[in-house]
């Protein structure tokens, strides 16, 4: 079994949204100081690093991160490469994906906050494309770069067709040392009452419980 952490390490620097909350942290005790224990305080946005949306993103009526369904983060993923300009994907950009159903999706758009910059652009699904997906069965759908929407949307749609079809979402995953193919995903969202969104350690396996299978970029 091998396991490949595609989560984007939290750190000073860590890119954010542009105007959201950076990642900062301190010490409220520390050994140095004559202190009986290190004890750290951290301050960001959830939505710094890798994360799962809660439907409260994009919605007051929705759920928040503690409501996420555990289930839909767990279980066989496929990871597929897209290589198209920063504008809305259709099925047709995904024939390896559009030919079966897929229960959950990693689209690797090369645009990551994992190289240390924030992307100007990214390719994003169109709200039609999912809308077909997840009533083929997608229950998650997640992506390297910074938003399942792209970079300009406001209305979020893209976010909102997941939601409304009881789908769900990763975004800033880490997929620069993985292969495009099959594998078993773990990426549970943390227990956060109330919020928008939740970090999660998404792990892809392979061998015993998921298969990577090589598969051409589309």
């Amino acid at each position: 079994m091998t396991l490949h952490d595609i989560s984007v390490a939290v750190r000073h620097g860590t890119p954010e949204w542009p105007g959201d909350t950076p990642y900062t942290c301190g010490w409220t005790q520390q050994l140095a100081r004559g202190d009986s224990v290190n004890v750290s305080t951290i301050t960001m946005s959830p939505h710094v690093g890798t994360h799962a949306d809660a439907p409260l993103h994009v919605d007051n009526r929705w759920a928040a991160a503690d409501e996420l369904p555990l289930d839909a983060f767990m279980g066989p993923a496929l990871v597929c490469t897209v290589a198209a300009p920063a504008r809305l994907l259709t099925l047709d950009d995904l024939p390896s994906v559009a030919a079966s159903g897929v229960t959950r999706l990693l689209l690797r758009t090369g645009q990551s906050i994992a190289s240390g910059t924030f992307p100007d652009a990214w390719p994003a699904l169109s709200p039609d494309a999912v809308r077909e997906l997840v009533a083929r069965g997608l229950r998650l759908f997640g992506v390297d770069a910074p938003s399942v929407d792209l970079r300009d949307s406001r209305a979020l749609e893209t976010h909102r067709a997941l939601f409304a079809g009881g789908a769900w979402n990763l975004e800033n995953l880490d997929l620069r040392a993985v292969t495009d193919g099959e594998y078993d995903l773990t990426a549970l969202p943390l227990r956060l009452s109330g919020l928008d969104a939740a970090p999660v350690r998404a792990l892809l396996r392979t061998g015993s419980a998921g298969a990577a299978h090589g598969a051409a970029p589309v």
